[in-house]
């Protein structure tokens, strides 16, 4: 049985959909959070967090955030959530099949 990896995904256009600037933001949040890993990894160079990933979809610069944040690190999710909400990002959710192993 495979798990849906759910993730949270914000958008860089606000609710009234302009572009949200500065146009480095998605990096400068993904930055902040590069230190949420899960147990036992290490990032021996400066590296994004799995949890929360700058991405381009249509377009538009994104985050990406997984939901297994929330457990891991509860304020964590929480400032990625208080950060869309007060700069009037548009946010929705996804969820996706895990890549299948390398055979």
């Amino acid at each position: 049985m495979t798990h849906l990896v759910q993730q949270l995904v914000i958008h860089g256009l606000t609710l009234e959909g302009q572009r949200f600037r500065p146009s480095d933001w998605a990096e400068r949040l993904a930055g902040v959070m590069s230190q949420f890993r899960p147990a036992g990894s290490f990032g021996g160079h400066i590296t994004y967090s799995p949890y929360v990933v700058p991405v381009v979809l249509d377009e538009v610069r994104c985050v990406v955030v997984d939901k297994r944040l929330r457990e891991l690190e509860p304020l964590a999710w929480k400032f990625v959530c208080d950060f869309a909400t007060d700069n009037h990002l548009q946010v929705t959710e996804r969820d996706l099949e895990p890549p299948s192993p390398a055979e």
